[in-house]
C-alpha cells in the first residue's frame, strides 16, 4: 500500500513569535513606512525576528531611495527604538519621534542617553516636550490606520507562501493596491 506524502505545514524560515492571544506560532514580522499626510506607504520590509528593534534605519533608507530625499521627521513605533538607529538617523539630520523607554535611572543618564551620544540625548530631550508628544500622536491616525487596513481589509494575517522572498511579495502587492486606492482617493 502506498502511503500519502506528508509535508510540514510550517515554513522553516518562519520563527515562533508571541501572538496577541498569548500563544506562540511561526510568524513573520512586516514593517511599513507611511507618509503621514497622504497615508501612502513608502517602504515595506519583512523579517523573521519577533521584534522591530533595529529595523527603523533600513526602512528609512527605502523611503530615501524611493523618494529621492530623506524625511525631515520620522515617527517610529516604540518597538523600533534602537539607540544605534536613532543615533544614525539623528546624525543624518532626521528628527526621530519615538517614545523613550523608561528604565528607571536618574535624570543624568536620561539626558546623556544610554549610548552617551549627543544624537540620543537630543532625541530624549525632544521627546520630553509637549510638541514632540503631539507629533508622535500622528502615528495612530496614519501608521496604525494603515496597519489595520492591511490586516482587516486586505487580509494580511496569514501567509500561504513559504520563505522570506515570497512572503515579502505578499505585502508588496498589498502596498501597490493600497497606494493605488490612496492615489484615486487623493485625486478625487
Amino acid at each position: 500500500k502506498i502511503q500519502e506524502a506528508r509535508v510540514s505545514t510550517t515554513d522553516p524560515t518562519a520563527r515562533p513569535m508571541k501572538m496577541p492571544d498569548g500563544g506562540f506560532r511561526p510568524c513573520y514580522n512586516v514593517q511599513f513606512a507611511t507618509d503621514t499626510g497622504s497615508q501612502v506607504i513608502l517602504g515595506a520590509a519583512v523579517s523573521n525576528q519577533g521584534t522591530d528593534q533595529g529595523k527603523a534605519l533600513g526602512v528609512e533608507e527605502q523611503v530615501e531611495e524611493r523618494t529621492g530625499k530623506q524625511p525631515e521627521d520620522y515617527l517610529v513605533d516604540g518597538g523600533f527604538v534602537s539607540l544605534k538607529d536613532i543615533e544614525a538617523l539623528e546624525h543624518k539630520g532626521i528628527k526621530v519621534y519615538a517614545p523613550p523607554k523608561d528604565n528607571g535611572k536618574l535624570e543624568v543618564s536620561y539626558l546623556l542617553g544610554a549610548a552617551g551620544t549627543k544624537e540620543v540625548a537630543a532625541w530624549r530631550e525632544r521627546m520630553k516636550t509637549e510638541g514632540a508628544k503631539a507629533i508622535y500622536k500622528e502615528r495612530a491616525a496614519t501608521s496604525e490606520c494603515v496597519n489595520a487596513l492591511m490586516r482587516n481589509r486586505y487580509g494580511l494575517g496569514q501567509f500561504t507562501v513559504r520563505g522570506l522572498p515570497k512572503v515579502l511579495c505578499v505585502p508588496l502587492l498589498m502596498v501597490l493596491t493600497h497606494n493605488l486606492l490612496r492615489w484615486i482617493s487623493l485625486i478625487s
